[in-house]
């Protein structure tokens, strides 16, 4: 049998494409608490802090959670439940 003849494969680099930057969820404008979430969220964290159910580290992420939720605009009770189903 006679050797069979290769192909010359042109090379080509490949393309360069730049990633996609995309969240994975959409973005929601975000705008500063209003005076009335301010008193709400200090009202709740009071109580918590009453019952005494959460660590001082605790109760600061707890804050920091619920004054995210309060800018997306979320209302206070929605807020602590997405984050209490979230745990």
């Amino acid at each position: 049998m006679a050797p069979m003849k290769q192909r010359s494969v042109a090379k080509t680099s490949p393309k360069k494409t730049s990633p996609k930057k995309t969240s994975p969820t959409p973005k929601v404008p975000k705008s500063a608490m209003t005076d009335t979430q301010k008193t709400a969220l200090k009202k709740h964290m009071d109580n918590h802090k009453d019952l005494k159910d959460l660590s001082p580290s605790q109760l600061k992420s707890h804050r920091a959670k619920m004054a995210s939720r309060l800018r997306k605009g979320m209302s206070m009770s929605q807020a602590h439940r997405d984050i209490v189903k979230g745990s």
